[in-house]
């Protein structure tokens, strides 16, 4: 069984900064591509970043420049470092995981997600 388990979510304003992290574990020891997703109230689920187990990232636009995805393959761990919030930011964040070569494939495995609200 694996486990994607989220935490750093929360309330922050306007143009503050938050940090999410995600830990993976169970029955696969690494993905080769981690991410996030985020759903607003009302939206569907989006992406929001991906990074490969070799450094390559891929950011939507509405985030580039203000957030920045990393990871430690050693400890299966991802970060989301959210700069510059924006109240349309509010969202259900997701952790997510594949072992695909596309590295916009469907995720296999999802966490069960954070909550960030921005204040105006």
């Amino acid at each position: 069984q694996v486990q994607l388990v989220e935490s750093g979510g929360g309330l922050v304003q306007a143009g503050g900064s938050l940090r999410l992290s995600c830990a993976a574990s169970g029955s696969i020891v690494s993905f080769n591509v981690m991410g996030w997703y985020r759903q607003a109230p009302g939206k569907q689920r989006e992406l929001v970043a991906l990074i490969t187990s070799g450094g390559r990232i891929n950011y939507v636009d509405f985030v580039k420049g203000r957030f920045t995805i990393s990871r430690d393959n050693a400890k299966n761990t991802v970060t989301l470092q959210m700069n510059s919030v924006k109240p349309e930011d509010t969202a259900v964040y997701y952790c997510v995981g594949h072992n695909s070569g596309y590295l916009r494939a469907p995720p296999d495995y999802w966490g069960q997600g954070t909550q960030v609200t921005v204040s105006s």
